[in-house]
């Protein structure tokens, strides 16, 4: 559900082949993975409205790559397009968007803990999409505009507050809870706004304007906020923003950079950018503290990818992980690549539009 459109066409593409969440694929073969330990676990959203979404494991002590773990593990499927995923302490917490529920699994045996589901008092589902944590609690993204907070020890909602429309990140930084208001579901009325929600208060203070039609957020060391501006993939291109978190402000704007989704690891980001309208994508990495790039070709070999679509750096060994989507209608593919760009491993068939990527060491 990164890009609406293009998940809503392939709906219909597909529309005659029904998923049996009860059958779970084969393994598959795994290649060499030099110098890889612990678990890889990859998040693929499916398709919209197909409830056809999945979380692959692949165990590097075993060499072992199971495509279904999560269904191998709790004999039911996942949900219906699941957008986030992200560890704290001994769980996996996964944003399931359309079904409006987030699934707390323990990382170690994939067996479901607990699943949280995001409902107004009406009954209608507020669609989550992004999830962060500060302290004991987590805050979840909705597509209603709304920020969900639960409770992490005892994994219940103790608080829900307003935002702006149709928020599609969330981050937090120096005290404060940032969230990127996309206007999405209204296109082409898309909004441009990040509220800024006090932690203590938990309430808006503020709107900071950004690009058109904002995205991913995340801070810095320092911590400064990247936001990606999708614009209309059309005559508005995309673009990156820089908020100081203690004046929140945008301080800065990288017209020159188009970014449709990043990763920042030790104060490097990690970007790709994918043009919509001639197929066309590039990888560049970015020195957060000297505000500059640092390569506009990150992959230094033959490799190439056809649609970007997560990214994610290894907190340790510092390999790079993109995963690509190639037509959104089949199974995408698993790179992971070394710290200067050259292809270490791929693995194909690691799911339908997998969008998140998560080493548990």
């Amino acid at each position: 559900m990164k890009n609406i459109l293009f998940i809503l066409l392939s709906v219909s593409m597909l529309a005659c082949s029904c998923d049996d969440m009860k059958d779970v694929p084969s393994p598959n073969k795994l290649p060499a993975t030099p110098g890889e330990t612990g678990r890889l676990y990859i998040l693929s959203e499916g398709l919209f409205n197909m409830n056809n979404s999945t979380l692959s494991c692949i165990d590097f002590a075993k060499h072992t790559f199971t495509p279904g773990f999560f269904t191998l593990m709790n004999d039911r499927g996942l949900g219906d397009t699941a957008n986030d995923m992200k560890r704290y302490a001994n769980f996996l917490w996964i944003v399931v968007n359309v079904s409006s529920q987030v699934e707390i699994v323990d990382v170690n045996t994939g067996v479901s803990i607990r699943r949280i589901p995001l409902f107004n008092d009406n009954g209608i589902a507020r669609q989550p999409r992004f999830i962060a944590f500060e302290g004991n609690k987590a805050y979840v993204c909705s597509f209603d505009g709304t920020v969900t907070r639960i409770d992490i020890p005892t994994m219940k909602i103790d608080g829900v507050t307003a935002c702006g429309r149709n928020p599609d990140g969330i981050a937090v930084a120096n005290g404060k809870l940032y969230v990127s208001n996309s206007g999405g579901l209204d296109s082409p009325n898309y909004d441009n706004t990040v509220s800024v929600i006090d932690l203590n208060s938990f309430s808006e203070i503020k709107e900071i304007t950004v690009g058109l039609n904002p995205f991913k957020i995340e801070a810095d060391s320092e911590g400064d906020l990247y936001v990606v501006s999708r614009g209309n993939n059309g005559s508005i291109k995309s673009g990156w923003s820089r908020i100081d978190s203690k004046t929140d402000e945008v301080v800065q704007t990288f017209d020159s950079i188009p970014v449709v989704n990043f990763t920042i690891h030790n104060d490097i980001a990690y970007l790709y950018n994918f043009d919509y309208i001639t197929n066309n994508n590039s990888i560049k990495t970015f020195d957060c503290k000297s505000e500059r790039i640092l390569s506009d070709h990150f992959i230094s070999d033959s490799t190439t990818l056809e649609r970007p679509f997560g990214i994610y750096v290894h907190p340790f060994n510092g390999n790079v992980y993109l995963t690509d989507a190639r037509s959104y209608t089949v199974q995408g593919s698993l790179f992971c690549f070394n710290s200067n760009g050259k292809l270490v491993y791929k693995i194909e068939n690691v799911g339908l539009n997998p969008n998140t990527i998560l080493i548990v060491p």
